[in-house]
This record gives structure tokens, sequence and C-alpha cells, in this order.
């Protein structure tokens, strides 16, 4: 009865793992490096849990299944702390495999030896005996911790990459840990029940629409939040969004026309970089147009600061790549009786005389 309740619940996990192999395949939003990292971590989980099945199915069978059950369970603990380690390679933003990627993954290769080696040598987290019957061995915390520690390395990343976000969804990631680590401990404390996968499948189908749901807020060049969710805000401005800053840089048509438009692209980058640097922790920041920056400023009385310190970041910045141009500034405190439209009017004018002031100082210069 055990046996055909987890072959139902493994069917029903691999079914949702071949439809989310489809799901990515067909999302044409991801880029190629995401594409294959969501791909190898549901393969990876689907593989780990139909050999967590035949365990459960060839444990305690005819003696020559031994050799099956041996396999299947060396695989299976070996290959589990890799799961979080793909996610990671999923997230990562620098387009390289991180460092801290590099030494997780140096980590599970020599977990992986050791496993290997413990197979002639009577094994370390588990054995099987001369009847074929499984049992956990002295050395099978040392699984724990790779698993946890795969765990608690993927949790930190996904807080690097809401970071990224502007902290947006952080309270989810709390949520999908804890979610994890009550379903691993179930099935610690009552190995039959067999939900570990189960919670593993769940865990990264909503990793898959929480990074997915990220990504497509996100201005592909700059990082910032883009020009649409910037427009749907505005539409449902929230308690917290209490000012409004607009930012523009000056002559950028002359870098374009001059350095070129990968040049161009380089200083929208850099300058985003500043702008988050400043802005991100006080409110929510905008590519909204081409040169055209936003920020939603929660508290007003950090205007000052963030200020100078985007401008001081730009003034750093500059140093590494001088044609940065200079950035244009407006802000205008949000008024419930007024519409957004004609905040930001207020805000552009200010912008404006801001960016007459530029081109003054330049001419008498």
């Amino acid at each position: 009865m055990t046996d055909m309740y987890f072959l139902v619940l493994t069917a029903i996990n691999l079914f949702a793992l071949a439809f989310m192999c489809v799901l990515v395949s067909l999302n044409d939003t991801l880029n190629p490096k995401q594409t294959r990292g969501f791909l190898y971590t549901f393969l990876l989980i689907a593989l780990i849990s139909i050999l967590e099945l035949i365990t459960v199915l060839v444990d305690g069978g005819p003696r020559w299944m031994r050799p099956i059950n041996i396999i299947s369970n060396y695989l299976g603990f070996s290959l589990t702390p890799a799961v979080p380690l793909v996610m990671v390679y999923t997230i990562d933003q620098s387009g390289q495999i991180s460092e801290s990627l590099k030494v997780a993954t140096a980590l599970e290769i020599v977990y992986f030896l050791i496993m290997t080696v413990s197979l002639f040598t009577g094994g370390l987290v588990f054995t099987v005996d001369a009847a074929n019957q499984y049992s956990r061995l002295g050395g099978f915390p040392v699984y724990m911790l790779m698993y946890y520690s795969g765990i608690v390395f993927l949790m930190y990343h996904l807080l690097e990459m809401a970071r990224f976000f502007q902290n947006r969804g952080r309270e989810l990631i709390y949520a999908l840990a804890l979610f994890l680590a009550l379903g691993t401990l179930v099935q610690i404390r009552l190995p039959g029940i067999h939900v570990t996968w189960l919670c593993v499948t769940i865990l990264s189908i909503l990793y898959y629409l929480y990074c997915n749901e990220m990504w497509n807020q996100l201005d592909g060049l700059t990082g910032l939040l883009s020009q649409k969710n910037y427009l749907n805000r505005t539409l449902n401005l929230h308690e917290e969004d209490r000012m409004l800053i607009v930012l523009d840089l000056d002559d950028f048509k002359h870098i374009n026309d001059t350095y070129g438009h990968l040049a161009g692209d380089r200083c929208l980058r850099e300058i985003a970089q500043c702008l988050k640097k400043a802005y991100s922790r006080y409110g929510n920041c905008y590519r909204i147009g081409g040169d055209e920056f936003c920020v939603l400023l929660w508290n007003p009385e950090k205007e000052v600061f963030c200020r100078e310190k985007f401008y001081w970041n730009l003034t750093k910045q500059r140093v590494k790549t001088s044609i940065l141009p200079n950035v244009s500034y407006g802000s205008a405190l949000l008024d419930a009786y007024e519409s957004i439209r004609d905040t930001k009017a207020r805000a552009d004018q200010k912008m404006y005389q801001n960016k007459k002031e530029h081109k003054a100082e330049k001419h008498f210069t």
C-alpha cells in the first residue's frame, strides 16, 4: 500500500516537472542561461525523485536487487546537494559563474568523491545489508549538513537577487525557505512519508514563478524597474509613495553620436547602478524612457541625503568612465488632490531648470 502511495506521488511529481520543462522551453522572456538553468533544475529533481522511487520499490526485495538499491541510494544522496547549486547558477546575474558558486561546486565534487569511496569501505551515509535492507549510518548528518548548507547557500543568493530587485518580494523568500525546511523535517522524523522531493518540486516551481515575475518587472538594459511597471504603479499609488523624483541625462545624444550606442548603453547601466545604490533603500527606481529615470520616494526627508549620495556615486564612477554625462534632477511631493501627471509636470519643470543651470555652467566654463 505504501509503495502504491509513493508511486502515485512520484507520478504526480514527475508530471509537474515535465510540465515545467515544457513551460520553460516555451518561455521566450528567459535568456539561454536562465532557460538552461531551470531545465537542469527540473530534470535533476526528476532524476532524484525516480532514484528515490526505485529505492522504495526494491528495498527489502529479492537479494539480486541489492546492487540496484545501493546504486540508487548512492546517486540520490550524492546528487541531492547539487540541486540548490543549479538553482544558484540559474539566478546568477553576473553572466559568469561566481566565485562562491565555484567553491560550492568544488565542495559538492569532494562530497561526491567521498560518497563514491564509501561504497567500497562499508558506507558513510547509508548501508544496504545482505538481505537488501536499507538503513542509515552514523555519517547521515554529513548528508544533512551538505543538504542544508546548499539550501542556506540558495537562500543567501535569492536574498541577493531580491536586493537586485530592490527588495521586492523579499518576504516570499523566507516563506519558501520555511516551507522546504518543514517538509524536510517531516521526512527526517517520519521516513515513510516521502514528502521531501514533492516539497522540492513545489519550491522549484514557486522559485521559477518568483524569478520570472521579478525579471519581467525589470528594464532589460539597466536592471531598474521598467516603464510598464512605473505606469502600473502610478495607476495605483501606494500610501508610502510620497515624492516623485525625475532625472534626465544631459546631452545624451552627443554621447551616442560621438562614442556609439554601445557606449551610450554602458552609461545608462552605470548611472542606473548609481541611482539604485543611492535610492533603493528608500524608494522604487525606474527607467521610464530612453535616458529618463525616476524614483518614487517613500521618505521625503531622505531626499537630500539620497541626492548627495547619487551625485557622489556618479562622480566616483566618472573616474572609471570619463564620458558619463551630467544628470539633471527635479522633484515634487505627491498630493492626494493632484494627478500623477500633474505631479510629474512639476518635477519635470524643476528638472528642466536644473538642466538650464548645467548648460549655463558649461557655457561659463
